[in-house]
């Protein structure tokens, strides 16, 4: 089945949960499939993307949803390797490599991070939604650096609210094309789902997408390229490569956000997670986890100082 609309107004003189509402609406959708649907900007009210599921619904207000087709559930173990940092009952930590892609979906069906995951710890299974189990959080196929899963409903939910709240301190590590009009800065650039193409994230107008806001600060200059520090304060699709391109600085390397040609000779683009701290189940105070730069990035930093670039 492709793509389907829904699109109805609101009439119960009540204000209802937004999901609640969905779920009655089209009951054959389970409300973790709503919730990710609408964590995904695929759900709009009044024209505007909807905020999350528990968002209040008036009455006359208009609903409109994009359903895509629905990705496959047939995941299978697989014995990929794992560079596991952390381990425990609840959670896994893992220094994901770039070319990776952390669940399945159309095009990737097989060879992602949980079909490994899967292998290595089963009971992840189920935790979480039958699609993406264990996935507290993501990382694009090319970034790569640490990620989180959790191994059991009660860590899932714990890790989700400490990244909703934002009680989770990312730090991203990215050398981009230029430099920022700022040594250090934020930026507060709302994201929603380009209109151009679906399939793409974009800045859009304020009240038409999700709110997002990045801080960065630079580490290193060199003559046509920055490192920088990046500190996303909320977890948007694409949000730091977005940010960094709307600032005129896109990241080296992203050919859908940035330049088509590479400036620098990369086959993915300069994004890695270097750094969490996080509370973990059961726990009060954070840990901090670790990610050395990959070797690739590194050497890519060392021509830039022996030779200038």
């Amino acid at each position: 089945m492709g793509e389907r609309k829904i699109s109805f107004n609101y009439t119960e003189t009540s204000p209802q949960r937004l999901d609640k509402v969905l779920l009655a609406h089209s009951p054959e959708l389970s409300r973790a499939r709503w919730l990710n649907l609408i964590k995904e900007g695929f759900v709009l009210i009044n024209g505007s993307p909807a905020r999350k599921g528990g968002q209040l619904v008036q009455s006359g207000d208009r609903i409109e949803a994009t359903i895509p087709p629905a990705q496959p559930i047939d995941l299978e173990p697989e014995p990929i390797p794992l560079n596991i940092l952390y381990e425990d009952a609840h959670i896994l930590v893992i220094d994901k490599p770039a070319g990776i892609v952390v669940h399945p979906a159309v095009g990737h069906e097989r060879g992602t991070l949980v079909n490994a995951v899967l292998a290595h710890a089963p009971q992840i299974e189920g935790v979480g939604g039958e699609v993406r189990p264990g996935v507290v959080h993501r990382l694009d196929k090319d970034t790569s650096g640490i990620l989180l899963m959790a191994k059991d409903e009660h860590a899932h939910r714990w890790l989700q609210d400490q990244f909703r709240l934002r009680k989770a301190e990312k730090t991203y590590l990215a050398l981009v094309d230029g430099k920022p009009p700022t040594p250090k800065g934020r930026i507060e650039a709302p994201i929603g789902r380009s209109a151009e193409e679906r399939k793409r994230m974009a800045i859009v107008p304020p009240g038409k997408g999700r709110v997002a806001i990045s801080e960065y600060r630079t580490l290193e200059v060199f003559p046509r390229h920055t490192l920088l520090e990046v500190h996303p304060l909320t977890g948007r699709t694409h949000q730091i490569r977005l940010h960094l391109q709307f600032i005129g600085c896109p990241v080296v390397g992203d050919r859908v956000y940035g330049r088509q040609k590479p400036t620098l000779p990369i086959n993915r683009y300069f994004l890695h997670a270097a750094r969490l701290s996080i509370i973990l189940p059961g726990e009060t105070q954070p840990r901090t986890f670790e990610s050395p730069l990959p070797r690739e990035l590194n050497a890519l930093l060392d021509t830039l100082r022996h030779y200038g670039g």
